[in-house]
């Protein structure tokens, strides 16, 4: 059992778009079960429950972030669960917080289409191809980014179609360098 208690950011893999709607409510897939993403990392069903169960028991919420910077909350999540597909998100951005009506117009521009998790593994293995099984996760936050690590890890105003590879491979470069750079 591998145990790492430091916060990881996974730029989530999503098959659909996340939706925005009357420029303050999304909703949509933040992870999906079974899906690899860059990093080899492969997140098993259940691995949310324990952490979701503990933070309705607590009273606490899942955070919806601004690029992962603690200090810019930007909405809350009003509904964070499992299904069998993977961790469905719901909720909005708060219209009196600037940096709020700011991503909502950047998403409605097409300028920001990334989401991600922070989180910190509490339990996984590794496969026969040397993949992390991410058995166990205690989810903190769900932000919008500027640059997902994937290429299919989007926020999208509904009814949008995907921008072009090339923009997305220019993303997962920074995303490469950003956590180069970031490294000890």
């Amino acid at each position: 059992m591998d145990t790492d208690m430091e916060l990881e950011r996974k730029f989530c893999r999503f098959d659909e778009e996340i939706t925005v709607k009357d420029g303050v409510l999304i909703e949509g897939y933040a992870s999906l079960f079974g899906s690899e993403d860059r990093g080899g990392d492969i997140v098993e069903p259940g691995a949310y429950s324990a952490s979701l169960t503990r933070l309705a028991a607590e009273d606490r919420q899942v955070k919806m972030l601004w690029q992962h910077d603690p200090a810019q909350p930007i909405g809350v999540w009003d509904e964070v669960r499992e299904d069998t597909r993977g961790l469905f998100v719901k909720g909005r951005l708060l219209e009196s917080v600037a940096r709020a009506r700011e991503a909502a117009a950047l998403i409605a521009a097409g300028a920001i289409d990334g989401l991600s998790i922070g989180y910190r593994t509490l339990q996984a293995v590794k496969n026969d191809k040397g993949r992390r099984l991410l058995k166990e996760l205690e989810l903190w936050e769900v932000s919008l980014v500027t640059f997902p690590m994937l290429p299919s890890a989007r926020v999208g105003v509904k009814g949008e179609s995907p921008q072009g590879d090339e923009l997305r491979e220019l993303a997962a470069a920074f995303e490469d360098a950003r956590r180069e750079m970031a490294r000890p």
